[in-house]
């Protein structure tokens, strides 16, 4: 399946400077900032520079470095944010949401990282 990326999102929006935003984070192929409606005390979305609207979109296409660079740019948001197990943090939870079934609002990939608390169950046990 093809997947068509709209250049008008909030996300692209943001990575040309149209919106504003509290950067956490940026390199070469990644830019992580603060959610503005946090669920937890760190609530830091990542998304990629590229034009790229899910996760597997992005698995399926994005370059190596593109592919290094976003996964680099989570570690570096857990380690600023404190949330690394490995640092004394408490631990976190990275989340994609994508398409309607994974309630995705914003047509670029991003990733949730939310930490701080105890987080509870994501979905109750089956």
């Amino acid at each position: 399946m093809a997947y068509d990326y709209d250049p008008q999102n909030i996300f692209a929006k943001i990575l040309r400077g149209e919106i504003p935003n509290k950067t956490v984070y940026e390199n070469d192929h990644a830019l992580a900032f603060e959610d503005i409606q946090p669920a937890a005390p760190v609530h830091v979305l990542v998304i990629p520079k590229g034009p790229y609207v899910c996760y597997d979109h992005f698995a399926q296409e994005a370059s190596d470095a593109e592919i290094i660079g976003f996964t680099r740019a989570i570690g570096e948001v857990c380690r600023i944010t404190g949330v690394q197990p490995s640092e004394g943090g408490l631990g976190f939870r990275v989340i994609a949401n994508t398409g309607q079934a994974g309630v995705q609002e914003v047509p670029h990939l991003h990733v949730h990282i939310l930490g701080g608390r105890v987080l509870g169950r994501m979905v109750a046990p089956a």
